[in-house]
């Protein structure tokens, strides 16, 4: 598809590149035209965040520090949380970040939104986050309507950049929002905040599946604190071909007494791992079957982020020995080791050669099993086997040594049970969302109805 332009319609000459007037964005500038309307900088204080260096200065507890990644699921994520320290806060004043803010990822990844659901006694973020301020107008609504077509069509026709894409806070502050009653605001509001509260659960029953598996195991008030000092055998080194004093720690014996005191089994003896595919970099395709990376997989499943495709001659190739089943468990092996998921619905793609999957060669709870390797239980063992280095790669055989403590089956039932209802949750958590996207550009395409 093409469009042709008039010179008068090239914006006072400040856009020249083709990619602006792409014939999908000036569809979707056409439609907002027909609506009563305002700016964002009309409805909102536009800032953004921290621009000071301040990477040296994280530390485990304190502020809470956004950066873009952590918008990836619209409400704010804590699979990954940074802080800085609370003395810092009141240094960055413009970079505050309130109770129904809407955030956008202005730099790399642009054109996350998220809306400050949650309380916070402090919040700051970095530059690459845009913070609004939203005033006269339904901050719900502004971010359905960030997150739909209509939104995002605005948001990726500002971007500009060759190495690093980015919009600055000038051209941000220009985009449209078309102006509905309060009652049509009203019903983006309530499926949003329905989102919201499933997300609640869902992060509340996966916490009670975690707290119970710890009751259980004896560790929910364990200390497990490093010694200063201990003497290992050279026969014990010799066996473990390690000698960093890190990887023979006694916390990490420790902990695997209390495995051992559960029936504590190796998870090569429990399952069939099969490694995933690497094709190289240059068979990716921008459309076509999913290939699934490290970076597709959490704990909460297959994510939509920076999604790579192969074509479908390849596909039809490696399906039958790299097509994940319903029911296997996916494990990172690479880059960040150690994330576990049971496939839950099919799909049609290859795991990357950094996942693993595995099949149970029993009758067990492989809900139950992913949470095991996901909590202190498998942590703790992929902390060892990095020597406290960052680990790039947790080797098969490593991985086949894994040690997993086994419950009774109807206490590994119901702590199944709980993760599953977590994952039903968050996947009707993502339903909604879905629909107060859509909710909004129905509104907008069928003239406000």
């Amino acid at each position: 598809m093409f469009s042709i332009i008039k010179k008068s319609q090239l914006e006072g000459a400040n856009r020249l590149d083709a990619e602006y007037y792409q014939p999908e964005y000036l569809e979707s500038a056409d439609r907002l035209d027909k609506f009563p309307r305002k700016t964002l900088s009309e409805i909102a204080q536009i800032t953004d965040g921290n621009h000071l260096t301040i990477a040296e200065q994280f530390v485990n507890s304190g502020t809470r520090y956004l950066r873009g990644k952590d918008l990836q699921d619209f409400f704010i994520s804590d699979s990954d949380p940074m802080y800085i320290p609370d003395k810092l806060f009141p240094k960055l004043k413009r970079s505050h970040i309130l109770k129904k803010d809407v955030l956008i990822s202005i730099v790399g990844t642009v054109g996350l939104i998220s809306i400050v659901a949650d309380d916070f006694e402090r919040l700051t973020g970095s530059c690459k986050v845009a913070i609004l301020h939203v005033k006269g107008i339904n901050p719900w609504f502004l971010a359905g309507f960030l997150l739909s077509r209509y939104g995002q069509d605005q948001l990726q026709r500002k971007v500009a950049g060759a190495v690093q894409t980015g919009i600055i806070l000038k051209d941000l502050s220009d985009l449209v929002v078309p102006i509905f009653s309060d009652e049509q605001q009203e019903k983006v509001r309530g499926l949003l905040e329905q989102s919201y509260a499933q997300k609640s659960d869902s992060e509340s029953l996966y916490l009670e599946s975690e707290k119970l598996l710890l009751q259980e195991l004896g560790l929910t008030d364990f200390q497990n604190a490093e010694d200063l000092a201990f003497e290992v055998n050279f026969s014990d080194a010799k066996n473990a071909g390690r000698m960093d004093a890190d990887y023979f720690q006694p916390k990490y014996a420790r902990l695997q007494e209390k495995f051992f005191q559960h029936n504590g089994r190796k998870l090569g003896d429990m399952m069939i791992i099969k490694k995933g595919f690497e094709p190289g970099s240059e068979k990716y395709e921008e459309e076509g079957k999913l290939f699934i990376r490290v970076s597709s997989l959490s704990i909460q499943g297959l994510e939509d982020k920076d999604q790579k495709y192969l074509n479908s001659d390849l596909y039809e190739k490696l399906k039958n020995e790299f097509e994940p089943k319903v029911g296997e468990i996916l494990l990172t092996k690479d880059a960040t080791p150690g994330i576990a998921y049971v496939l839950k619905e099919s799909v049609e793609g290859i795991i990357s050669g950094g996942i693993l999957r595995l099949k149970p060669r029993e009758d067990m709870e492989a809900e139950y099993i992913a949470l095991c390797i996901n909590s202190i239980v498998g942590h703790s063992q992929v902390e060892r086997d990095a020597g406290g280095s960052i680990i790039a790669h947790w080797r098969p055989e490593q991985v086949k040594e894994l040690l997993l403590p086994i419950l009774p089956k109807p206490t590994q039932q119901k702590i199944a049970d709980l993760v599953r209802k977590s994952h039903e949750a968050r996947k009707k958590s993502k339903e909604l969302l879905e629909q107060a996207k859509r909710k909004v550009e129905e509104m907008i395409e069928k003239g406000g109805d």
